[in-house]
């Protein structure tokens, strides 16, 4: 019989409370057969692995992440670099995903117009290792919004896509859905690094977000949002908007909003960039009194008091934390899992859901990825240790034993890694 078997393996499958231990035999891209210890096993694979003491889970899904995100200070950076060697640090940022059991990843944002859009292709091509990904725009801005980097004494362009009136924000929809993206990302609020624009101010009207999520649904393409504040929240769930991120400030009337839309949206908390910038700020050059200045421990306070509520209410959370600054370094992004945990009131199993079946809900994949489930795609981690007791493995590359995608093994505990070689983030 040809395939994988993989055996004695704790297996969590997505869903339930616990894990169990099962031989999960892979055939092609498939999870063929699940067989529960002590039941007859029958005719099986030769080509085996020994997952005695380890977990076999759903490979993780990113839900806001940005690849061309790397490792900047600031969002005027992304400018800087040219096109062509963007593209390649992007392709390291993608491998390195991918290195740490990130096996899906939904782009939050794209830093220039084309690299999500190429970099998915490539994927898809077999022309780069990476996670599979559902590709962004660049995020769309008003004149003064979160994203606009414009200044009057100097000529530059900025990494936002920036539109005035619903005119505009039609026809850079429009471009960007010809570009192929996914997903179109649009700034309604504005945060607490844009001196003119705090986290809490909405530039964005409601005619503007209404004409890019009208064009996005015509095409068949999701729309995600950052919205920190409470009236861009309102009008987020009040528009259609598919992920709303942040919703740090949103009041009582918001939050009902959200819990009523619940079965259609999606929430990101991303709030590895807002932990890090309040607890580990200073090696990236952000001080206590500098974060005391933009509010961010407020905002840190906000964000945890809102997900505790959201948790309550039972809306759908997917894990994303920002990473890509040169305070949220790419690769440790599985931090944000045990953050859940930590400081949002998730149990260890519910927040490993946010990461792999709620994601890939989001992802559109849900049928087919984010379960150890027979007829599921072959997606999937063996991690040493019990993951539904402790999240915090998935942090540590070395814990990771397996990474398979699409049946392929990316890596293999039988002799360390896959020829194409996975990289390391600093842990």
């Amino acid at each position: 019989m040809t395939g994988l078997c993989i055996n004695n393996a704790m297996v969590w499958d997505g869903q339930a409370a616990e894990s169990y231990l099962a031989t999960v035999v892979i055939s092609g891209n498939q999870i063929e057969k699940i067989i529960p210890a002590g039941d007859p096993q029958g005719d099986l694979p030769s080509d085996s692995i020994d997952a005695t003491g380890m977990s076999l889970m759903p490979g993780l899904v990113e839900g806001h992440c940005h690849p061309s995100f790397t490792g900047i200070n600031t969002p005027e950076e992304l400018g800087v670099v040219c096109p062509e060697r963007h593209m390649l640090e992007t392709a390291r940022n993608l491998r390195l995903l991918l290195s740490h059991g990130f096996t899906s990843i939904f782009e939050a944002a794209s830093a220039k117009p084309m690299i999500g859009v190429t970099a998915r292709d490539a994927i898809n091509e077999g022309l780069l290792d990476g996670p599979r990904m559902l590709a962004g725009s660049p995020e769309m801005t008003t004149t003064a919004g979160l994203g606009d980097e414009r200044k009057r004494h100097l000529y530059q362009e900025s990494f936002g896509l920036i539109a005035d009136g619903p005119d505009e924000f039609r026809r850079v929809s429009r471009e960007c859905i010809r570009d192929g993206v996914d997903v179109l990302k649009i700034n309604i609020s504005g945060d607490e690094f844009v001196s003119h624009a705090r986290a809490e101010i909405t530039p964005t009207e409601e005619a503007e977000l209404e004409a890019v999520v009208k064009v996005a649904h015509a095409f068949g393409k999701k729309v995600a949002a950052h919205a920190r504040s409470s009236q861009s929240v309102k009008m987020a769930v009040k528009a259609g908007v598919d992920c709303i991120y942040h919703c740090d400030f949103a009041d009582e009337e918001a939050l009902d909003m959200l819990e009523e839309a619940k079965d259609r949206i999606w929430v990101g908390p991303a709030f590895g960039l807002v932990h890090n910038s309040t607890k580990e700020g200073e090696p990236a050059g952000i001080t206590k009194e500098m974060a005391e200045a933009m509010n961010l421990f407020r905002k840190f306070e906000a964000t945890c008091a809102t997900y505790h509520e959201i948790r309550k209410r039972g809306i759908r959370v997917v894990v994303g934390g920002d990473y890509g600054f040169a305070v949220t370094p790419m690769g440790q992004n599985a931090r944000d899992i045990e953050h859940f945990v930590r400081y949002f009131g998730y149990s260890p199993v519910e927040a490993l859901q946010c990461a792999t079946v709620i994601g890939q809900s989001l992802m559109g994949q849900g049928d087919v990825l984010g379960q150890v489930s027979e007829g599921y795609l072959a997606d999937l981690l063996l991690v040493r240790g019990d993951v539904t007791q402790d999240v915090s493995l998935l942090q540590h590359q070395d814990n990771l034993a397996m990474i398979m995608k699409d049946g392929v093994l990316f890596k293999d505990p039988r002799d360390g890694i896959h020829a194409a070689g996975l990289i390391r983030a600093a842990e």
